[in-house]
């Protein structure tokens, strides 16, 4: 214990008198195997809501305040503790994100056994602070199929040169019975009428031309591109009581599949997607929302893209489409927006302008969003 100790009185002194090294999503203090990271992620957002036919409102929150402390007294080992106070709501006021012990001791590849990120949807896995539009599209939504961070065992890994890599997780979920979306939240934070349920499943990503990162826009100006694919299955385990308002809703069973790719040359990017999800419900006899008779094969895919000025300036726009068997038509949505990057992704300014046409699959059902965004991350 007398080593460890040393260590944290040291850490504290330095972290006292010492100005802190910067290092990418954070501080770090390190001596040896031992070392202490803090970092937080700030984004404050700005919404204008304009529905056809009905009233424009608008809302100032922010979007997202976490807080991540890492660090690790032991060779191979790694611990993180993440949370979030971003639209704190009722009890809800803290949520559990990131948190995990990590072993990185075998050659290209590392282990988490906690709550983390589960590898399905390439614009789920590329982390918000460095996205192109300023909310995820339909393919990377969690109200629409994508997993949540999950609890479970997370592997990571690659080969030699890193033109393939694979990320596997068998964890268990909580999807919300609800009829009108396929919700999916982690089952560290309480949530009414969700139901755990074991899920099993992974992802690979191929490139060619060298690894490209889970992050949207071009800084390097190298030509690369990468193909991935990934599935999942979920399945209740049926021992969570919904209450009976929201019985019919509760779903049985989720299986997934995605094919996305993303390409980078000298300031362009564009990044695809492609998702489908087969659900049934409980009760089979149910209709409405995304569900008849208690099935349904909900589809999405998006395509985003935009050009580089000089590292600081991204003009963007992408569509997203999103259909399922109980819609009347496909929910459409076109935007178009501008990214400055102050201080690269740490600090940046984000207008997106959002055209919505069908709503839930309602043929007429428009709505039209601004969304305005600052970041702070470090």
């Amino acid at each position: 214990m007398q080593p460890a100790r040393a260590f944290l009185r040291r850490t504290m002194i330095t972290a006292v008198l010492v100005p802190l090294p910067a290092y990418s999503g954070g501080y770090k203090i390190s001596n040896g195997d031992q070392f202490l990271e803090v970092g937080a992620r700030i984004q404050l957002q700005y919404k204008v809501d304009d529905p056809a036919g009905g009233s424009r409102t608008d809302d100032i929150f922010f979007r997202r305040l976490r807080v991540r402390v890492a660090g690790s007294l032991h060779r191979d080992w790694k611990g993180q503790v993440e949370w979030d106070m971003g639209r704190a709501t009722g009890d809800n006021e803290v949520s559990v994100k990131e948190t995990w012990m990590m072993y990185s001791g075998w050659n290209n590849m590392t282990l988490r056994i906690g709550n983390s990120s589960f590898p399905f949807s390439r614009e789920f896995m590329t982390p918000y602070t460095k996205q192109q539009l300023v909310e995820r599209t339909f393919v990377g939504d969690l109200n629409y199929g994508t997993p949540d961070k999950n609890v479970g065992f997370h592997l990571r890994g690659q080969n030699g040169d890193k033109k393939l890599t694979y990320r596997a997780s068998a964890s268990i979920g909580s999807v919300r019975a609800d009829d009108t979306r396929l919700r999916f939240n982690t089952p560290v934070n309480d949530s009414e009428n969700h139901s755990d349920g074991y899920m099993i499943g992974g992802r690979i990503d191929y490139h060619p031309l060298g690894f490209v990162k889970f992050m949207q826009g071009d800084f390097s100006g190298k030509t690369r591109y990468t193909l991935g694919a990934a599935a999942y299955s979920w399945s209740n385990d049926g021992d969570v009581p919904i209450s009976t308002g929201a019985a019919a809703e509760e779903v049985d069973n989720i299986t997934a599949f995605e094919l996305s790719g993303a390409f980078r040359s000298h300031g362009f990017s564009i990044d695809a997607q492609y998702n489908s999800f087969d659900s049934e419900l409980r009760d089979a006899t149910h209709t409405g929302g995304l569900y008849r008779n208690g099935k349904t094969n909900l589809t999405n895919a998006a395509i985003e893209g935009g050009y580089m000025f000089n590292n600081t300036i991204e003009l963007v726009a992408g569509y997203q489409t999103q259909d399922a068997d109980n819609y009347a038509t496909s929910w459409n949505r076109t935007s178009v927006g501008a990214n400055w990057f102050i201080k690269g992704n740490d600090i940046k300014v984000q207008l997106s302008y959002r055209i919505g046409e069908n709503l839930d699959g309602t043929s007429g059902n428009d709505k039209d969003e601004i969304f305005l965004q600052t970041q702070f991350d470090f």
